[in-house]
């Protein structure tokens, strides 16, 4: 956001009713909240899966496709690197910097083509390297998405692994955390929103926490897929100019030394199936999260958690008693948008015209936007798990307040009892909902209405010593799941 150290010129206040523009500003104002308002949340996503990253990238896939061919030896005349030619060749991709940012996109300026204008920058380095001889190597026997998809699969494999991946497992451990304190704490359930058969907070949030834990087993056990093979996938370049090479096996063996899945049938484009497979298991994972989101949210609003103050925060702009859950509201829309952004690309990424068209090319520049929004909310949720503090006593009073809860207990009792071949156990629901449907029903009375159905001793006992509090099952056992 701009501020008061920001200089602007009276010339640029052009927009109607005197208003300043803003696009003189220095330093540039961010037009989106990814890169303003949410950057230091969303800045590490920067190192992979911004603009600059992915030229980085197209420089590090066209060097290592260089060095690997005369690593092999792949054609006539061509030998291995030294040590030092292949270090020297790779401190052009560990010294990309702003000045290299800033040379592409001059070279690009005249280019109009961002893949070429790597392949040229990379051959302006070759004369002070001694390589000059080798510069028609550069991008030899590539089509452009050769490099971009290889560029795309690396930067996104890394982006989940060093990124994503720790910030969701982070999440998950929150909620694992809670799931475990509170596994013995019981809860009043509610199905259509009203008293059920009770829980255990714990079991609550295992049961979100477990549903987290797959998804991210899902994307731990995605493929990166890439190819390297031409213009329509048959090699026909490479044949031509060298065919006694086993094309195949050094296309297989360098997307491999890449750190990636080789993907041997493909149009001029490798057909992006696995990322469509990556996006929906994220956009999973934040579903699930926005239903805990709401959860919490519903959690907070009846009073089950309490939200710590933070010391100088404003909860509400207007009532100092309350503190607003933003921290889960921002997240849900967040997730939304990353959803709707993940949704869109699996749809369109995995269709292209024949061989090739450029709309994947627009939509893949959004893959960043999709998890910076996915990525915020993971932090505000986070952030939002580590200020809450369970108010048991509201939990206690919502389960005294509801012991008709009991009936269901009851009635399958009565059941049992019936089979085993107790009299007097007939119609054992309808009975219990003429107690308890419409009316507050009080331990008191539901004791008398036990003493009153003539069960066995022993089910008669276990039935007057049960509580709304002690009536959920194995549920602080099920915990026991997301370790």
């Amino acid at each position: 956001m701009a501020n008061s150290s920001q200089n602007t010129s009276p010339s640029d206040s052009s927009l109607p009713n005197g208003r300043t523009s803003l696009t003189q500003v220095d330093p540039p104002i961010a037009l989106g909240p990814l890169d303003g308002r949410y950057q230091p949340q969303t800045a590490p996503l920067t190192d992979y899966l911004s603009e600059a990253a992915l030229n980085r990238d197209r420089v590090h896939v066209e060097v290592e496709w260089f060095i690997y061919l005369c690593r092999n030896g792949v054609l006539p005349g061509l030998e291995p690197l030294s040590e030092a030619q292949e270090a020297d060749l790779r401190a052009i991709v560990t010294n990309f910097d702003g000045e290299s940012i800033s040379e592409l996109a001059e070279i690009e300026a005249v280019t109009v083509h961002d893949v070429k204008a790597v392949e040229y920058f990379i051959g302006n380095r070759l004369e002070a390297l001694g390589l000059a001889r080798l510069k028609p190597l550069v991008h030899f026997g590539c089509t452009s998405e050769d490099i971009n998809n290889l560029s795309y699969a690396v930067g996104i494999r890394d982006a989940v692994t060093n990124v994503w991946l720790p910030a969701a497992r982070e999440l998950v451990d929150g909620v694992s955390d809670l799931a475990s304190s509170a596994r013995d704490m019981p809860m009043m359930s509610r199905t259509h929103g009203q008293p059920a058969t009770p829980t255990t907070l714990g079991k609550e949030m295992a049961v979100l926490a477990f549903r987290l834990q797959r998804q991210i087993k899902h994307v731990e056990n995605q493929e990166f897929l890439g190819k390297i093979n031409g213009a329509t996938g048959t090699y026909a370049a490479h044949y031509a100019s060298a065919p006694q090479v086993d094309w195949q096996e050094v296309s297989r063996g360098f997307v491999e030394h890449l750190g990636l899945t080789w993907n041997p049938l493909t149009t001029q484009i490798e057909s992006h199936d696995w990322q469509a497979e990556l996006y929906s298991s994220i956009a999973h994972f934040n579903r699930i999260l926005h239903n805990l989101c709401t959860d919490i949210w519903s959690y907070i609003s009846i009073g089950y958690f309490r939200q710590i103050p933070v010391a100088g925060a404003t909860g509400s702009s207007t009532m100092p008693h309350k503190i607003n859950p933003i921290r889960f509201e921002n997240a849900e829309a967040n997730l939304e948008i990353s959803c709707s952004l993940l949704d869109t690309l699996g749809e369109t990424l995995v269709t292209s015209r024949w061989q090739r068209d450029l709309t994947d090319s627009s939509s893949q520049r959004n893959i960043g936007v999709a998890f910076g929004h996915s990525i915020l909310a993971i932090s505000n949720v986070t952030k939002g798990l580590a200020w809450l503090d369970v108010a048991e006593e509201a939990l206690a009073e919502d389960l005294d307040r509801n012991w008709e809860v009991l009936a269901e207990a009851i009635q399958m009792v009565m059941r049992a009892e019936s089979i085993a071949g107790v009299d007097g156990m007939d119609n054992p629901y309808e009975r219990l909902k003429d107690l308890t449907r419409g009316h507050r029903v009080d331990q008191a009375r539901l004791i008398e209405f036990v003493s009153e159905l003539g069960l066995s001793p022993e089910a008669e006992e276990r039935l007057k010593n049960l509580t709304p509090a002690t009536y959920n099952g194995i549920a602080s056992r099920l915990v026991d799941y997301i370790r």
